[in-house]
């Protein structure tokens, strides 16, 4: 008889490959038919060009939804890695709600309010579509 894998495998498998294919889409509309829309998001205190932060952006979101799909042994560092795009990208959101401006639909302070809550969400779901929560938990027990 075979060991079968625990339910949270499948479950955490499938989470890490909506994650990577939705990173890969998200980062093909940064650099077509969203690219007007991202810029919004962009700060204006970030001393880079706007339409730069949008592509460069656009292209690591793309790497890093591949590597979602392609290295599943690396899958621990990715999610760490993914958590913390998601965190370097937080800015923008909370610039976007600051400066009130009209994106993606959001536009009003309510809805950009919102939308800041489901950042965190996104971390949480790459770090643990790809084990690399319970993973730290289980290494911080371990003594040197």
């Amino acid at each position: 008889m075979r060991n079968a894998q625990p339910p949270t495998f499948w479950a955490c498998t499938l989470a890490r490959l909506l994650l990577g294919v939705g990173l890969i889409l998200v980062g093909i509309g940064h650099l077509t038919t969203l690219r007007q829309e991202f810029r919004a998001q962009v700060p204006r205190w970030l001393p880079l060009d706007p339409d730069f932060v949008v592509l460069a952006s656009g292209a690591v979101e793309i790497v890093l939804g591949a590597a979602l799909l392609a290295l599943p042994r690396q899958r621990v560092a990715v999610g760490w890695v993914v958590a913390a795009f998601f965190v370097v990208i937080f800015p923008g959101n909370v610039s976007q709600y600051l400066t009130r401006t009209d994106a993606f639909g959001l536009d009003t302070d309510g809805a950009r309010l919102i939308r800041l809550f489901f950042q965190p969400l996104l971390v949480v779901w790459a770090l643990w579509s790809t084990g690399a929560w319970p993973r730290r938990r289980e290494d911080h027990g371990k003594s040197p």
